[in-house]
């Protein structure tokens, strides 16, 4: 789904790549893979008080503390129960703060090829949560919503 002119933007090649991609609600979302570290089932999350609304927790992953952010809070999705389908994406914030983040999916789904002239940049709200939202991509699977995880956490 290319912009209205029929050249490629350079920010359309820029986001060009592979994707994992996941479902939350009935939407296909993605984030790039050269972020994702791995991918685990659901273990205990412990609550953090006082923590952001859309922070579930927090994990213990190998003996490193790492933040759950659940992203129907920050979509403003209704919540689910989780089930075996669950997981945790851990993605890698190095570029941000130097850190990693888990993010509560519905279920995982495959690693997808994304091309630059699939890519739709021209995304138009005022709300603060679509920051994380860095464009969409129409192919085969649909529409996927290509997530800025460096936008997750605000």
């Amino acid at each position: 789904m290319a912009t209205d002119s029929t050249t490629i933007t350079q920010e359309q090649q820029e986001l060009a790549g592979q994707y994992l991609t996941f479902r939350l609600q009935q939407e296909l979302y993605g984030v790039d893979i050269l972020k994702v570290l791995e991918i685990i089932s659901v273990p205990v999350i412990t609550d953090v008080p006082k923590s952001p609304a859309t922070i579930k927790g927090v994990i213990n992953l190998r003996g490193r503390i790492i933040a759950v952010l659940d992203l129907r809070q920050k979509f403003s999705m209704p919540p689910i129960d989780i089930d075996r389908e669950s997981c945790i994406i851990i993605l890698d914030l190095a570029e941000v703060n130097g850190g990693q983040i888990g993010i509560l999916v519905d279920r995982v789904s495959e690693v997808i090829d994304i091309e630059a002239e699939e890519i739709d940049t021209t995304i138009n709200t005022q709300d603060q949560s679509a920051q994380a939202i860095k464009a969409l991509a129409k192919n085969e699977q649909g529409i996927t919503i290509l997530l800025n995880i460096d936008e997750l956490e605000s």
